[in-house]
This record gives C-alpha cells, structure tokens and sequence, in this order.
C-alpha cells in the first residue's frame, strides 16, 4: 500500500500537558513545544512553535446543536438542518434542535434557547449557527459548556469596512468567552459523508471556499481517502494554520491540501508549516492572488489580504509549502504526497509503446528539472534481450510495441526497476490500444505490487471508461495514475522535493535569535522614529551589525574635506549626505575618481551649493574610498503587510531597477537559506567569474545577508526600510563593502 505514518502525540506526553493545565485547544503535540518556556519566544517576543489545538470534537462530535433549525421547506435553514440530520445518523452522533417558536423539527424534540443545551444530560460539543447575527449567543454557548461554533452568516469582512469591524467584534467576544470559531461565511464540509472504506493515509482539506474543494473531496471516487475538510471562510477565529498544526499531528493524514485565498497571519501560517515539515507532512496549496485581479476577488470573497504574492511564493517554498496554480494539480499532487512511500532514489525512467510518446514526456520532464538518467550499459543489454537492437533503451526506454502484449512486457518492466538508479517509473500511455494497453496495465500494477519504488501511468484516454483504467490502473492502490502529463510531471516532481526537503530540514525557528545583541542596543540609538536617515546614519547602522562600510569621513568644510581625502588615500569620492536625499546621483551629488586637493575643493563648493539650490539640507558631505571593482549586489529590509519583516538579496546598481533580479526570505532563516537565494538569481553567475574574472567572495555575501537579517529580527518593525545599495562583492577572501545605504525609520 502506498503510505506513510507521522508521529503523534504520546500517551506520556498527553499526560504531561494535561498535567499542567493546558488548554487542550492550545496543547502542543511534541515533547520540544509543551515544555516550551520563556526562551521559545524570539528577540521581539514572538513566539516560535505553533501550538496545536485539540480539534477532535470539531470534527467528530457526539452532539452537534442546530441555532435556528428550520423544516420549512425552501428556507436555507431547512436543507442545512436536514443534511446535518442525514450525517448524524451516518456517524452515531445527536442533533438538537434550537428554536424557540418550535416544539418539533424534522420529527426531533426543539430545546427552547441556547441557554437550556446546558441542561441536557449529556455535553454538546458544536452548534451550529444558522441565526443572522452570531454576537449574541456566544456567551450562551460557553455557558453551555459548548467548545465549538460554526457560523454561516454572511456579510462581514468580505463586504469592507463595516462588516470587517463587526467580525473583529465577533472575534473578540469568541475569544472573551473561550468558544473556538469556525467562520462566519462558512458552510458544513466539515460533516461530509467521508468513505471510510478506503485504506492508507489520507488527505486532509483546508478550503477557505467550500465549492473550490469539491475536486479534492471527489478523489474518494478513485479510491483516493480522504479523513477532514475544514471550510474555513472568513477565519474570524480559527483559521488555516491551525488546521495544518493540527492535521499533521494526526496519524491517518498522508497529505494535506489547501485553497487559499488570504492568510489572516503569516507568521501563524509559517508556524504551522514549519511544524508540518518537521514531521514530513506535505502541505499543498493553492493561493490565489498571483494576479491583481485574482487579489481583488480573493478580498471581495474572504475579506483577508492576498499578501505580495511575490513574498508569499517565497515564504511557502522556504517552509516546503509546495505550491500549485489549479485545482487539478492540488487533487493529483496532494493524493500522491499522501499515498507514495518514501522514494529511494531520484533518478526517473520514462518507458513507453512508442518513440514519440516516450521522447515527448521525456522532454518535459527534464526541462521541469526531473533527473532522467541514462540506464547502464549491462542494463540496456539486458533490455535488449526482449526489446529490439534498433530502439534506444537508455531511457526513455521505447520497447516498440509488441513486447508488451506477452510475457516479456513484465520482464522489461522488473528490469528497468531493478535498477539502483531508478527510483520513479513513468509509462505514458497516450490512449487505448488492446489488447498491448490492457496488458501493459496489468504488467505495470503487477510490478508496482512487488516493489517499493514509485510506478506512474498517464492514462490520455479523453473517454476514460475502458476497463483498463477503471478498474484495472484506479482499481490499484500502488500505481499512480494521471490523465495528464504536466500534471504527472508536477506530482512527481513535488514528491522527490518534498522528500529531498524535509530528509535535511532543519527549522529557522530552532536557530532564531532570543535574547538582543550588543548591536541591536546600539543599532537602537541610531533610529530616528518617522524618519529616513543620511547615509551616513545608515552606514553607522550597518557598522553596529558588523557589515564592512568604506573608510569615509563626514566633513563640513571643504578644508575639513581636503584632510579627509590625504587620510583616507586618493582618488576618492565625495557625496551630498542628508536624510532628505534618496537619490543623490539624480541630483549631480555625487562625484567619483577625485585624485586632487584641488579637485576636493572645487567639488565640495559644487555639491553645497547645489543642495542650497534644491532646498536640501545635508548634515555634510561624506569623503569616501573609492572601491571600483567587484560585482554590485543590493541587500534589503521591507516590510510585508502579512509577514512582517522580509529580506531581499540581488544585481544592485541600476540593474536592480532594470533587471528586478532579486530573491527574497522571510525571517528567520540560515546560511542554507541564503545561499538558495543567490541560486534563484538569473546573474548568479557573475558571482562566479565570467570570461576568465575571478570568482567572487560569496561567502562575504552571505555573511552581509545573514547580519541583515538580524538586524530585521531585532529592530522589528521600527525598521520600516533599509536598502544597502550597492553592496559590492569583491573577490574570493576579500569580503564585501556597502558603498551607499538607505534606511527609512518607523
């Protein structure tokens, strides 16, 4: 069976939460995070393990009541009460209807008021909110002793402003009084009817919109499992990353798979993806909002922010968020991350009935970054014994046809799976052709029966009725099965990465600064809140964090400058300084290569008075060493409305305006994190010595991105901007310079 287990909470450990008087909705399910004290919280007192809360009775309550149940037929509350009455009796639980003008609903005894559920002989574990206005009743519902609450009501956040402010009301009163809720503008997903005759890990589903998970939900129809849907909506209380904590913790889910349209907070889902990834739980996801029209719409939906679909791209690769653009990639990506066995190897074979199938998908597959290794010589030798001479078996291996309708098809098959190498494959198999497809079929799930490496097919049939692929290919619990091929190609690509991810992961947060350093107090000082400091301030801040800046003075006289340039060696350069001087070079404030007193004197003269005629006031004129070979990088601090902090490394100059070759990391993250985002540049390879150049020192440009990064973390949000532009990479073993820098106070 494909499959996989992640581990839960131990008894013991159960033991000890409830020991200490956890909340069972707040407990952590591992032994690092419940004895989590004062120094699991980060520089600026944020914490750094998500906590898990106990959703159990959420999804498998024994009573659920029904506020404003309704059997008047063609009223909305009528066909929900109705649904929840079919589910209770499917899975052994209770309804209780609530209506005060009802003695009966759908033939069950109404309880008169919310108040009076507390009074039933046994405790309710939901109510359903079929009321227009939630607000009032929550204190009723706690009172009752009720933990969960699920509120269809439309028109909050999703309306604007107004209704944005009613649902923080609903929030807060959710939180005053201690009831976890689900909503509002959500629906009953979370009390489908769920097969559970279906074997192996499931899926779990988050969907902020019911109807964009009915794909996912309707795999149970090709034997796919699936365990949970939480329809999240609006998120006024509970939200996505809580049910990612809670459904990696859950021994039954191989996968879990997200819609998203907003994240109401990006650390909390960070959080959440990072406990995920500890425990090698795949998180696939769809977020809207690549487009400023998919952005709009998600808002107008949700009413949460989309978030810089740049920095949330980023954000979700850096936690292993592997993320998809449809909804038919989530079905096929997520059921294989939730039903594959660990792979045990990365080389992929694609093997075919035709040259021209097998050359195709051999040639996406590759340019999507699939490692399609060549078999060995003795292999090809032994493929040769079935296949003819005159077709290539190195891979893609192309067997001609004939071999697949006799006994040797099984023995090709076992061959190339025999191989060390090879730890996926790929049979495209672009329609029917019995009787060779039926029996290529068969031989392929045979084969996937007798071995642990991972067996694809790409059934490209537009019919989809042949006996071959209903029953035969999605008759097997072992054999993943595609209808097409970008769609296979993405699958198993995220499988191999998600694995190679998660088999070295090791989590930022682990590494994430507690306590301030030196620099942070005295990086402080130098902040000026609400305002944009001179270049000179703003090196003075690089300096406190330990990032080299040129020798340079801050002078006031043009003899004061003449002094400055004999000390620091000619030739120099000298540049207007002021905290109103974003764009010095625009201005003519900025002159490079002086070699001369003279020289220095002259261009002091002009770069005062040209400040005089902008209206500009300088705090000086900064006499610095020339530094004019290296590669000109950018290194910067912005901050995202989701996310809070961000850095961003790429070309600098004026090619960062031309080019836009950046990559960017959400803190907090390490060294292997900073060199992926040197990777992810189109010009990484001037780092690396072009047309004979030497190499630069990249590990200096870490180093820079590195001390950046903390000084994010420590000055948090009083930090609104710094750009270090340009910061010039010298070669290798002589380090990096930040020639100008920028930095906006909050």
């Amino acid at each position: 069976m494909l499959g996989s287990t992640h581990g839960t909470l131990t008894s013991d450990l159960r033991a000890r939460v409830v020991a200490c008087g956890v909340d069972p909705r707040d407990a952590v399910h591992d032994a690092a995070s419940a004895t989590a004290g004062a120094g699991d919280l980060d520089v600026s007192g944020r914490p750094l393990y998500a906590p898990v809360p106990d959703l159990d009775r959420l999804f498998r309550p024994r009573a659920v009541a029904v506020v404003g149940a309704s059997d008047q037929e063609g009223r909305p509350g009528a066909g929900i009460t109705r649904r929840l009455i079919g589910w209770a009796e499917r899975v052994g639980a209770r309804v209780y209807p609530v209506h005060p003008g009802r003695e009966r609903v759908y033939g069950l005894r109404c309880v008169g008021s919310v108040g009076e559920l507390g009074e039933l002989p046994e405790r309710v574990d939901v109510a359903v909110l079929l009321v227009r206005d939630p607000l009032p009743v929550m204190g009723e519902l706690a009172e009752a002793g009720i933990g969960f609450a699920v509120a269809f009501a439309s028109g909050y956040a999703e309306t604007g402003a107004e209704g944005a402010r009613a649902q923080e009301r609903l929030a807060e009163e959710a939180r005053r009084v201690g009831v976890r809720l689900l909503g509002p503008n959500t629906n009953l997903n979370a009390f489908e009817a769920f097969r559970e005759d279906l074997p192996g890990p499931a899926i779990a589903l988050i969907t902020q919109s019911g109807h964009q998970g009915r794909p996912v939900f309707t795999l149970q129809e090709l034997g796919v499992r699936l365990s949970h849907w939480a329809p999240t909506g609006n998120e006024a209380d509970l939200e996505t990353a809580d049910f990612i904590s809670y459904f990696c913790e859950r021994p039954e889910v191989g996968a879990i798979a997200c819609y998203v349209e907003g994240l109401k907070d990006g650390r909390a889902f960070l959080l959440a993806a990072d406990r995920a990834a500890r425990r090698g739980v795949p998180v696939v996801a769809v977020k809207v909002g690549r487009t400023a029209v998919g952005a709009r719409t998600a808002a107008s939906h949700t009413g949460k922010l989309t978030g810089a679909d740049r920095v949330v791209d980023a954000a979700m690769r850096q936690y292993g968020v592997i993320r998809v653009d449809g909804l038919d990639e989530l079905q096929d990506t997520s059921a294989l991350l939730a039903r594959a066995r660990e792979p045990v190897a990365d080389g992929v074979v694609v093997y075919s009935i035709s040259g021209g199938t097998g050359a195709h998908f051999a040639d996406l597959a590759s340019a999507a970054g699939l490692r399609l290794p060549a078999l060995s010589p003795a292999r090809q030798r032994e493929l040769h014994q079935w296949i003819p001479e005159y077709l290539s078996v190195a891979n893609p291996v192309d067997n001609g046809g004939h071999p697949v309708g006799d006994w040797r098809g099984r023995k090709i098959i076992d061959s190339i799976l025999a191989d060390p190498g090879v730890g996926v494959l790929i049979c495209p198999i672009t329609g029917p052709f019995p009787p060779l497809s039926d029996r290529l079929a068969q031989d392929l799930v045979a084969a996937a029966e007798a071995t642990e490496k991972l067996v694809c097919v790409v059934w490209g049939s537009p019919v989809g009725t042949e006996d071959a692929y209903r029953r035969t290919l999605l008759g097997s619990s072992r054999v993943a099965t595609f209808r097409t091929f970008g769609n296979c190609i993405t699958a198993v690509r995220a499988h191999l990465d998600h694995h190679r991810f998660t088999s070295g992961y090791r989590s930022p947060f682990d590494e994430a600064p507690r306590i301030p350093s030196p620099s942070a107090r005295k990086a402080r000082e130098l902040l000026s809140p609400g305002r944009r400091l001179s270049e000179h301030a703003a090196k003075q801040l690089l300096r406190a964090y330990g990032i080299r800046v040129p020798r340079e003075q801050l002078v006031t006289s043009a003899a004061a400058a003449v002094r400055a340039a004999a000390l620091i060696g000619y030739p120099v350069v000298m540049k207007a300084s002021g905290d109103r001087l974003a764009h010095k070079s625009e201005l003519g404030l900025v002159a490079v290569g002086l070699t001369s007193a003279s020289q220095v004197r002259e261009v002091y003269r002009e770069l005062t008075e040209i400040a005089r005629q902008e209206d500009i006031e300088l705090d000086g004129v900064l006499v610095c060493q020339l530094v004019d070979r290296g590669v000109e990088m950018v290194v910067g601090v912005s901050q995202d409305a989701l996310f809070g902090p961000t850095v961003t490394v790429g070309l600098g100059g004026v090619l960062v305006e031309v080019l836009q070759d950046t990559a960017v990391r959400v803190p907090p993250f390490g060294e292997d994190q900073a060199r992926a985002m040197l990777g992810e540049l189109r010009g990484r390879a001037l780092l690396e010595g072009v047309r004979g150049g030497p190499p630069m020192d990249v590990d200096a440009l870490v180093e820079v991105v590195l001390r950046v990064q903390r000084m994010a973390l420590e000055l948090g949000d009083g930090l609104a901007e710094l750009e270090i532009n340009p910061l010039v990479v010298l070669e290798r073993g002589q380090g990096a310079v930040a020639l100008d820098a920028l930095a906006v106070c909050r």
